[in-house]
């Protein structure tokens, strides 16, 4: 399927950039001819003696032949509608394919001069039709022109295809808050996907008047190709014409009911006229009838009328309203005319998004040539480098990944680039670290080049990667119903396969440069990147906090001792704030005051909302053979009330509540109450009472220690549904991934029709992957893969 999308990306964009400028010019021509009649009536009004009633034929054509002497006119059409003009087609000379054609006064027969703006027309007219080349040599290539842009229209259609078809916004919506290409995408897509139906009428109907052969069959199966002989005089007759007796016959045959008619007059030999006519009510411009009269008598020998066509018949006789968009009367003008103008649109957006494709590819040349001039040689094979990996739809995220790749031989560590295209899940298993940067497209949507890695990957099972150490720069607009869909559904992947991250996942909307800076800190910190090679650091510092209080939470528990920790900053009035699903890193002075170099950090899920007024955390004691966990340990048992340490908060983008009062479902274990607490505490603050809670502890006797606050916020209408599953009260252990399959169908609910939001926080052992296969089996895969890549699934696991 990949392969088929770039297949038909090239074949769309060849002929965009090929094919597309021309078909500017017979879009444009074509629009200039939409309201051609309204325009040269405009500009050549009939002089007021013309408020006079109008001529009937006949005299209108003895005023004009007198006017005219020894000029034989062939046609002569009039119409019901004040002020326009008739028009007089005199035969052609000798030697001539066409004759001159005159405007008459229709109150006085007195010939007009030449309209205005008519030669314009005719010159626009031959652009439009043949490319003012020769009719013959014309025909084929505007016809094969139109060809193009009907597999222009549906292949960008195929290109656009949302991953919810039935979903209207995806396909109507012109975001104007988005920026560069993808507001050029956006605009480039929407568009043609409004105005494909127009191209797929105007391309067929052009192609229908550009090969002769095809208009033959048409006509053929139609039955408008058959020739019917009008009858004639001998060659040596004389012409006889009543003119009169014609007319009123065609009155008397009509019953008055028609609004334009053209009389075609018999030549030489000829015995009968012509009359095409239209109704007064018409379906269409040319829904015409026909009405064969006797030429001396008025006799009339044939009436065909366009309601007794077969259908195939009225068809061809509307192809030529079909492609004007007369069809459909002023609205169906308009929107052809539109629809044309729009070519001018779609060139100027593929083109500027081509250019834009060779800028960034030009700038991905110079990032890898960067990276050559400082490759550092490994050491260890692939398991002593860092292996950078990018999928790319336009070339940014491959620039991303040549410029971190350069920081990192800078610094002295070795550094290998590949696209996510060239590896496979067996790949990883030769590398210690990997760094992603991962481009979504469309929809939340892998990058074309990386569909086939994402479902290879996704099918993985089991810590397979347990060796794995990995950090993650996703790439999305913010504007999109799915932001960072494909790095979102990667990083979940990679959690349950056993792969750990080295730092939160960083997401970037389009060029943030915050967000971006978050990413260089991440890696300066991770991988000692010198600050030269980054813009100025913008992660927060860390500041001196005070342990303010301490309390047991699970007192006689089966399992460890599970503390909420109180932290407050130590100097400082201003006011600290941070995001509800925040993480803290900490450096008890413990960690940094035994001499041995400082490790990493500690970090935990923030357990408070800012209106608490500290910082709170659940913090479960880590028991090794040697002791207790160095931070933990500080931090529950060690460190005296009142003792300092080193701590900053952190952004968890990834772990954030909705703007909106959508539904949440909080889903956790353990001391991963604390990141759903913070969420439930704002939500109850919100006044936000949508939320459904599913929890698992022990037992309830000793590890309930969230119930009390819980049952408040059923009791005031903020929990809409709270269920704590205790796995040691019950014969048969039940966790909560069981109890989210007891409640299939409430959860279904909550997420397919309400578009609830699923939270989940704690153990990534056991519990995480349990709910992913729970909800899985509930939701189906698409249904997952979609809450995934749409970021209605945030998760806080370790």
């Amino acid at each position: 399927m990949a392969l088929l999308r770039r297949v038909w990306f090239q074949i769309h964009w060849f002929i965009g950039i090929t094919a597309g400028s021309v078909l500017v010019v017979i879009g444009l021509s074509g629009a200039t001819l939409s309201f051609r009649a309204e325009i040269t009536d405009l500009l050549n009004p009939i002089p007021a003696a013309s408020a006079a009633p109008a001529l009937a034929p006949p005299a209108l054509v003895a005023r004009v032949q007198a006017e005219m002497p020894g000029r034989r006119i062939a046609t002569v059409a009039v119409s019901t509608e004040p002020g326009r003009a008739a028009r007089i087609g005199f035969a052609p000379p000798p030697g001539e394919r066409r004759g001159e054609t005159r405007f008459a006064d229709p109150a006085t027969g007195a010939l007009l001069p030449d309209p205005v703006g008519e030669h314009f027309f005719e010159f626009v007219e031959e652009l439009h039709r043949w490319l003012l080349l020769p009719r013959d040599d014309g025909k084929p290539i505007t016809g094969s022109l139109a060809g193009l842009l009907l597999l222009l229209a549906l292949s960008g259609l195929y290109l656009r295809w949302p991953r919810r078809p039935f979903a209207w916004r995806q396909w109507l919506r012109i975001d104007f808050a988005l920026r560069g290409r993808a507001f050029l995408w956006n605009l480039h897509a929407v568009v043609g996907t409004v105005a494909l139906l127009a191209y797929v009428v105007s391309t067929t109907t052009g192609m229908y008047w550009a090969f002769d052969g095809l208009r033959k069959a048409v006509d053929g199966a139609a039955g408008e190709g058959r020739v019917v002989r009008a009858e004639r005089a001998p060659a040596d007759a004389p012409v006889t014409l009543d003119l009169a007796r014609v007319w009123q016959a065609f009155v008397d045959t009509t019953g008055g009911d028609w609004t334009q008619v053209t009389l075609r007059l018999p030549a030489r030999n000829g015995t009968q006229v012509e009359a095409v006519y239209l109704r007064t009510h018409t379906e269409h411009e040319r829904a015409r009838n026909r009405l064969y009269l006797q030429a001396a008598t008025g006799e009339t020998l044939r009436h065909e009328r366009y309601a007794d066509k077969p259908p195939l018949g009225r068809f061809v006789n509307s192809i030529y309203p079909l492609h004007m968009g007369t069809y459909w009367g002023l609205p169906g003008r308009i929107v052809m005319m539109l629809t044309s103008l729009g070519l001018a649109l779609f060139a100027i957006s593929g083109w500027m998004m081509y250019l834009g494709r060779r800028r960034t590819a030009k700038a991905v040349r110079a990032e890898r040539a960067r990276l050559d001039a400082v490759a550092v040689p490994a050491t260890a094979g692939d398991a002593g480098q860092v292996l950078v990996a990018f999928a790319s739809q336009t070339g940014h995220a491959e620039r991303l990944a040549l410029q971190t790749a350069s920081a990192l031989q800078a610094a002295g560590v070795a550094a290998v680039v590949r696209p996510v295209s060239a590896l496979s899940a067996d790949a990883l298993l030769h590398f210690r670290q990997v760094l992603w940067v991962a481009s979504s497209f469309g929809e939340g949507d892998p990058s074309d080049s990386a569909r086939a890695f994402a479902r290879e990957f996704a099918r993985q099972s089991g810590p397979g990667l347990r060796h794995l150490r990995y950090g993650l720069l996703a790439l999305g607009d913010r504007h999109y119903a799915t932001f960072c869909g494909f790095g979102r559904k990667l990083d979940h992947d990679l959690h349950n396969q056993g792969a750990q991250p080295l730092f939160p996942m960083v997401e970037v909307d389009g060029e943030d440069p915050a967000a971006l800076a978050r990413w260089h800190d991440a890696l300066r910190e991770t991988f000692g990147v010198r600050d030269a090679v980054w813009p100025v650091s913008t992660a927060p510092v860390f500041d001196a906090w005070r342990l303010d209080g301490r309390r047991l939470l699970n007192a006689g528990s089966q399992g460890d001792p599970l503390f909420e920790i109180e932290l407050r900053r130590v100097s400082g009035s201003d006011a600290v704030n941070w995001t509800p699903g925040a993480l803290v890193e900490i450096v008890p002075r413990q960690m940094h005051d035994d001499g041995a170099p400082a490790p990493a950090p500690r970090s935990y899920s923030v357990a408070s909302i800012p209106s608490d007024g500290a910082v709170q955390l659940l913090v479960r004691q880590a028991r090794h053979d040697n002791g207790l966990g160095v931070a933990s340990g500080w931090l529950t048992v060690g460190a005296p009330m009142g003792a300092e340490l080193a701590l900053r908060l952190v952004a968890n983008p990834g772990f954030a509540l909705p703007d909106d009062a959508r539904p949440c479902i909080f889903i956790g274990n353990g001391s991963g109450f604390a990141g759903l607490r913070a969420l439930l505490r704002e939500r109850a603050r919100r006044g936000h009472g949508r939320n459904w809670l599913v929890f698992g502890e022990r037992q309830a006797a000793h590890d309930g220690f969230g119930a009390d606050e819980v049952a408040a916020w059923q009791a005031g209408g903020l929990v809409a549904r709270a269920d704590f599953v205790y796995s040691r009260d019950q014969a048969q252990r039940v966790y909560v991934q069981d109890r989210l399959r007891e409640a299939g169908e409430v959860l279904k609910q909550w997420v397919d029709e309400e578009g609830a939001i699923v939270f989940v926080c704690g153990s990534l052992e056991g519990m995480a992957p349990g709910v992913d296969a729970a909800l899985t089996e509930v939701l189906g895969e698409s249904g997952m893969d979609a809450l995934i890549a749409e970021g209605r699934y945030r998760r806080d696991v370790y």
